[in-house]
């Protein structure tokens, strides 16, 4: 029997696939054959289903062999060391926390285990110690919720639906940045699970040079299982959205570069500016989401966006649990971020709201679908923030090598018709290129990319300087000597994907 070279390599990579799905079978029963049975779930079962459509983002709605939810550090430290054993140490498995991340496969896959915590949501309030310790699997608008009862709360994410983890392994820009540094700043103790299985205590005085590299070193490491973050007092804030004409963006640009620039006079003071286009409206909107962190009514930090015309407001005083329950779209969309950083220059911010203007025109010209959302966010990245992060005692994202105030750009392209899949991530990709490009004819580009907006085909580790690359490398391989979190945890941003500088990768 004769059969082509073509025929012999289908057939190889089906056996292959076969092997694959096998070995996925293997490690799923590794993990039932031990007390965690009753938690691992196939894809028969309605806990999977629930778990898969619970990701934000339909398009990294992935299906794993099965699913492991633990609920306690012990069960997650038995996963791990079984997963490393089982197998010869092939089996491959994603961890996944609040799911809100927008490229498939960073915390989910397909032939293999996925570690979802979110069953591990719990928030528990210290009142002594002036800390909040709060579980991976948690998310922020749950964390919110439970500190609101004692008029508290902690630095974390600006819309209730993110999830703890991703958002502070990834360093975490929040409404109080500017008083108090970064989310991941604010974290006084990690509670890890090492590839070996050991759970450790990771603080300022154990563990220092791990507690340092995760601090926007994202899942490197080990898996987080507990945060402890200090507490800041009084939750209560003056905020809101409030939407314009597009015909008054020039003056929101003006008024976004001075107050990048003046953010120091009153680090209260936090500004998004979104530029929105609805398909179902076909309609172009200004939108900025303005809030000051204490309950005043219309400070002085505002005043230039306060004077422009509006069509609505929803701003007023309340607490952080309600404020981010609006902030944030809707699941049940397809999505894609990509991102990118500038100093902060008028010409690159117009230019910014040029191409997204024109933008849309593309899209009515090629999509298939007809509901469709095409968001661009310009946020304050000024050297303040560095400053903040500084007197915390510092983290790895490296930027405390830039002097210039910057700002960042997130052209984030929501869709509901996965035929139309190819034509956002085109039309995202080109935007973010077209804008970089510009920003270097002129002078006012920047390197760092923020890791919790980026996408698979941004490498945002490596825009973290070669001092911080070192560090998260040699910190990652310290405590992760056979690369567990490199290999068998395929999804996320790996340090060993960043080029070494003549030193041995991962």
């Amino acid at each position: 029997m004769h059969i082509t070279s073509a025929v012999a390599a289908l057939c190889i990579g089906a056996l292959a696939k076969a092997a694959h799905a096998n070995t996925s079978e293997t490690c799923c029963s590794a993990l039932g054959a031990t007390t965690l049975e009753s938690q691992v779930v196939y894809p028969d079962s309605a806990a999977y289903k629930t778990s898969i459509s619970s990701y934000w983002a339909e398009n990294v709605q992935l299906a794993p062999t099965c699913i492991l939810q633990p609920r306690t550090a012990q069960e997650v430290s038995l996963a791990v060391s079984t997963l490393v054993a089982a197998d010869g140490g092939v089996c491959k498995f994603a961890v996944r926390g609040g799911g809100h991340t927008t490229w498939a496969g960073a915390n989910n896959i397909v032939d293999g285990v996925t570690i979802d915590l979110s069953l591990m949501n719990r928030t528990t309030y210290h009142e002594k110690e002036g800390i909040a310790s709060i579980l991976p699997g948690s998310r922020w608008g749950d964390v919110y919720e439970t500190l609101a009862k004692y008029n508290v709360t902690v630095a974390g994410g600006r819309s209730g639906v993110v999830g703890v983890s991703g958002f502070l392994l990834g360093g975490g820009n929040t409404f109080h940045t500017a008083r108090v540094g970064f989310g991941c700043d604010n974290v006084e103790n990690y509670e890890v699970v090492l590839a070996n299985g050991d759970i450790i205590e990771v603080n300022r005085d154990s563990h220092a040079d791990l507690f340092k590299a995760l601090k926007g070193g994202s899942g490197n490491f080990g898996i987080v299982t507990r945060y402890d973050m200090k507490i800041i007092d009084d939750d209560k804030l003056w905020g809101g959205i409030v939407t314009y004409d597009n015909s008054t963006t020039l003056k929101h640009l003006e008024a976004g570069y001075h107050f990048i620039n003046n953010l120091e006079n009153d680090p209260y003071a936090s500004w998004i500016g979104m530029w929105g286009y609805l398909s179902v409206i076909d309609q172009n909107i200004v939108v900025n989401a303005l809030e000051y962190t204490t309950p005043v009514a219309y400070p002085a930090a505002f005043d230039n966006f306060t004077t422009i015309a509006n069509t609505s407001s929803s701003m007023r005083v309340t607490n952080i649990w309600n404020l981010t329950q609006e902030l944030g779209q809707a699941p049940g969309y397809r999505d894609i971020f990509v991102t990118a950083t500038f100093v902060n220059n008028l010409d690159v911010m117009k230019r910014t709201v040029d191409i997204h203007n024109r933008i849309p025109e593309e899209a009515k010209a090629g999509a298939k679908g007809d509901d469709y959302n095409m968001y661009t966010m310009i946020q304050p990245w000024p050297k303040l923030f560095t400053d903040r992060s500084t007197e915390q005692g510092g983290n790895v994202l490296g930027l405390d090598r830039f002097e210039e105030n910057m700002f960042q750009v997130l052209f984030d392209y929501a869709w509901k018709d996965e035929a139309d899949d190819v034509l956002f991530h085109r039309l995202a990709n080109s935007a973010l290129e077209e804008l970089t490009a510009y920003s270097k004819s002129i002078g006012a580009d920047n390197e760092f990319i923020y890791l919790n907006y980026a996408n698979s085909t941004q490498n945002p580790l490596s825009t973290y300087g070669s001092e911080s690359v070192e560090y998260i490398r040699t910190v990652a391989k310290k405590y992760d000597q056979t690369g567990v979190f490199q290999t068998q945890m395929p999804g996320g941003f790996k340090i060993s994907a960043v080029a070494s500088e003549g030193k041995d990768e991962l």
